[in-house]
């Protein structure tokens, strides 16, 4: 059995950003990543001005994720379209090379990373790994996003009745589309669910998907499904044009949306997803990542590993403005009512303050 002070499973936004914030501090943390070589991680790649300023301490310029800015909002339903400014420029970036550039700097920093150890299973703060190794911590912090490990799953009933699925396309760089999609995030909402789309440093386009799974079962399989939205949703259509029949669909199941880790264990702090789940439309998945690794930081720099059950439950309270307020927008966006973006039309400003209420503070 191997022993570590501080044991971090996942590297990712999370993961990295606490490693490196640990390993300045000179608490070398061990971090566990199961992919050998850094994928493209199912994720908006949405970065709203708060997210920026959260990554600049950590030596993340935002010039080095992509040079092109994020300033407009565009939503589109029924047939109805509604433009506002975004509060400050935001950005868009794969996972890819967000994921790369901070894994590089944990390592940079002093963190010890081991790249493709699968973690199998947890009990407490020990980890199984896929070649039956045993790993304890004595502060375990559990940073694994959307990928839930067996003795540490989120609950089965967060889920729901109809849980929602996650589905993206990367659509290839051109000039048309860039054309129609520069300096905006869109969202096109529609009954069950909602797409959004935003350039990457590369100049493609991340066209990430949130539908119910009853849509999915009534369309059969993701292809019919994207057929189906694009007939219903002709602007959406004309954006799926983009891609050739064969793109392929990266899929996820059972998304837990505002569902929270409100209670805590001594010496476990859970990280990013993992902690809450924001629904994807406020574009803040990637903030609370980086809010989380922060304030666990601290808690464990300043209390030691048995602050994790205190710190979670302050956590969840910060969760619990921005998360509720997404909750209640999202609602509304799958029912895609076009009244609504009238009213949002002759008050952008309510984008804005939507946008504002919806971030965790950093």
């Amino acid at each position: 059995m191997r022993r570590t002070a501080a044991l971090i499973v996942g590297g990712g936004p999370a993961g990295s950003a606490l490693a490196i914030r640990l390993a300045r501090a000179r608490r070398v943390p061990l971090l566990l990543e199961r992919q050998r070589d850094i994928g493209d991680a199912l994720c908006g790649g949405f970065l709203s001005w708060r997210t920026l300023a959260a990554l600049e301490p950590l030596g993340i310029a935002p010039d080095r994720l992509n040079a092109a800015r994020v300033t407009q909002l565009r939503l589109i339903a029924g047939g109805r379209t509604v433009e506002a400014p975004l509060p400050a420029p935001a950005l868009g970036v794969s996972r890819h090379r967000l994921d790369t550039l901070l894994l590089d700097a944990a390592e940079a920093a002093g963190a010890a990373v081991e790249r493709g150890v699968a973690v199998r299973e947890i009990d407490e703060r020990s980890v199984r790994t896929a070649d039956g190794a045993t790993i304890t911590g004595e502060a375990l912090f559990l940073a694994s996003g959307k990928h839930d490990i067996r003795g540490a799953a989120r609950p089965e009933e967060a889920r729901g009745e109809d849980p929602t699925l996650g589905l993206r396309l990367r659509l290839p760089p051109s000039r048309a589309l860039g054309a129609l999609a520069a300096g905006r995030i869109e969202l096109h909402l529609f009954p069950r669910g909602y797409a959004g789309l935003v350039l990457q440093e590369d100049g493609s386009a991340n066209l990430c998907l949130a539908v119910h799974r009853s849509r999915l079962q009534a369309a059969g399989t993701p292809a019919a499904l994207l057929a189906d939205l694009g007939c219903e949703s002709p602007q959406l259509g004309e954006r799926l044009a983009f891609g050739a029949a064969d793109l392929p669909i990266d899929a996820i199941a059972n998304v837990p949306y505002g569902w929270r880790a409100r209670h805590g264990t001594p010496g476990v702090f859970r990280l990013g997803d993992q902690a809450g789940v924001i629904p994807s439309l406020a574009g803040e998945g990637l903030g609370i990542a980086l809010a989380s690794a922060a304030g666990a930081a601290a808690a464990y720099l300043s209390r030691g590993p048995d602050a994790g059950a205190a710190w979670q439950g302050q956590f969840a309270r910060r969760l619990a403005r921005p998360m509720k307020l997404a909750g209640i927008v999202r609602q509304a966006a799958e029912s895609a009512h076009p009244a609504a973006l009238v009213a949002l039309a002759r008050a952008p400003f309510l984008i804005q303050l939507v946008a504002r209420l919806t971030r965790i503070r950093q």
